[in-house]
């Protein structure tokens, strides 16, 4: 049996892609054992209470060298954002994610943060969506919304996955970690903000002495972050770092950092490239960072806590 996404009319789209300019509810999807970038961006929300109400974070699989396979990439993931809630002293529920990716373009994979997800969701009125960040494999909400596609109604995802249009590939890691999960998100008409990696959030760097002079001493979270900032390479000498995943919480905090315009919904083809067809449903896609105000703001912020 095909899945029966809700159809929403252009005009509620569009009403439901502009930037909020309020405060919104919202969750966090994160595959934080992966990289470094994802504890920034838990952090960030979590600093930022007068634009978010995080509800709760949910993790997300992974797998590469710093994992067996999804299963172990999720546990890592959930293990480390307790980490982060710990050393924040917060309060915000977490859940584990899917074990595995999609099997198919229809076949959900249970977890408790996608049921999770579709309670909350459906909890939400259509008037003040629940905002989704997802800075990882998209495989939890895909699954939450094959679950229960009428959530479509209730959410905004703002996701950071793929490359810029321009570029030569969308082979991304958050993107074809699961294809089926990607496709979902392109086509099954959810109220979408697309943050690519290569060519825009790239431009979201910052150094070891940067680090070192406005993060190390703020606090436990302060000191971890520098840690594991500091241990993800072993030649910091000219060398910067992307921490990709804050530009999620930054679109939400002021979108004047993350310039953005309506496109028509890609399709994302077998071998991981872009297509275009002007007849399809809108998304917001952000073509620039800011990157000076965003970092301003989280140092200013994680100097207040």
């Amino acid at each position: 049996m095909t899945v029966q996404f809700p159809v929403i009319s252009n005009e509620d789209r569009v009403k439901r892609l502009e930037p909020a300019h309020r405060k919104v509810r919202a969750v966090l999807d994160t595959d934080t054992f992966n990289e470094i970038d994802d504890q920034f961006a838990i952090c960030y929300a979590l600093l930022s209470p007068e634009s978010i109400s995080l509800q709760a974070i949910y993790a997300a699989p992974f797998h590469n060298e710093l994992s067996d396979g999804p299963k172990d990439g999720m546990e890592k993931s959930y293990n480390e954002i307790v980490k982060v809630l710990e050393l924040m002293k917060s309060s915000v529920p977490s859940y584990p994610g899917s074990e595995s990716y999609l099997p198919g373009p229809e076949t959900f994979v249970e977890s408790p943060a996608a049921r999770h997800l579709v309670e909350l969701a459906m909890a939400s009125s259509d008037e003040d969506p629940l905002y989704v960040f997802a800075i990882g494999a998209i495989t939890n909400v895909a699954s939450a919304i094959l679950m229960q596609p009428e959530i479509i109604r209730k959410i905004v995802v703002v996701w950071l996955g793929g490359h810029s249009f321009q570029w030569q590939d969308t082979r991304e890691f958050n993107l074809q970690q699961d294809l089926h999960a990607s496709r979902i998100m392109m086509d099954s008409g959810v109220p979408l903000v697309l943050i690519p990696c290569m060519g825009v959030t790239s431009h979201l760097t910052t150094t070891l002495p940067e680090i070192r002079e406005y993060v190390r001493e703020q606090g436990e979270i302060g000191h971890y972050l520098y840690d594991i900032f500091e241990k993800c390479t072993k030649d910091h000498l000219g060398a910067s770092r992307v921490i990709w995943d804050m530009t999620t919480i930054a679109y939400t905090i002021n979108p004047e950092w993350t310039p953005s315009s309506l496109v028509p919904s890609p399709h994302i083809s077998d071998q991981f490239r872009w297509s275009f067809d002007s007849s399809r449903h809108l998304i917001r896609y952000v073509d620039h960072i800011h990157r000076d105000p965003i970092f301003k703001d989280f140092f200013s912020k994680l100097k207040r806590q």
